[in-house]
């Protein structure tokens, strides 16, 4: 698939999903579920950032004895918060929907929509991640 499908076809899941969580807010006159958005943001981070650390640690300094592919303790607390945040991003709208603050149509919109941007985050990463072969039969 051509770089430009993928960019086109991820900007517009991801415009649906910004969508859901908007029409969340302003359909049901209450803009507490835009923290779904914020939460969903922040949850990729702590993996990109000790996936960068781990594979720029030289194997001098990991004190690996051969014990086979681990993860260090780090990288499975990054795992273990991200983990925290998109559990934190789908209890935050029942939460406020349990105190009456937002409805039940916010509600269900806000996680589906929440769920869709972080999913289209993951995606991006994967998609733009892969190594490319050097020996493509058509060069695309």
């Amino acid at each position: 698939m051509n770089p430009l499908n993928k960019i086109i076809f991820l900007s517009a899941f991801l415009a649906s999903g910004f969508l859901l969580i908007l029409l969340s807010c302003a359909l049901y006159n209450s803009y507490k579920p835009l923290w779904v958005i914020l939460i969903f943001l922040l949850a990729p981070l702590p993996n990109i950032l000790a996936q960068a650390i781990e594979n720029s640690r030289d194997d001098f300094l990991t004190f690996n004895n051969n014990e086979g592919d681990r993860p260090s303790p780090f990288l499975e607390f990054c795992k273990s918060f991200t983990g925290f945040l998109i559990v934190s991003g789908i209890a935050l709208p029942l939460t406020f929907y349990h105190t009456g603050l937002i409805e039940l149509g916010s509600m269900v919109m806000s996680i589906i929509g929440g769920l869709i941007v972080y999913g289209d985050i993951i995606v991006f990463i994967w998609f733009f991640s892969e190594n490319e072969e050097e020996n493509d039969d058509f060069n695309f």
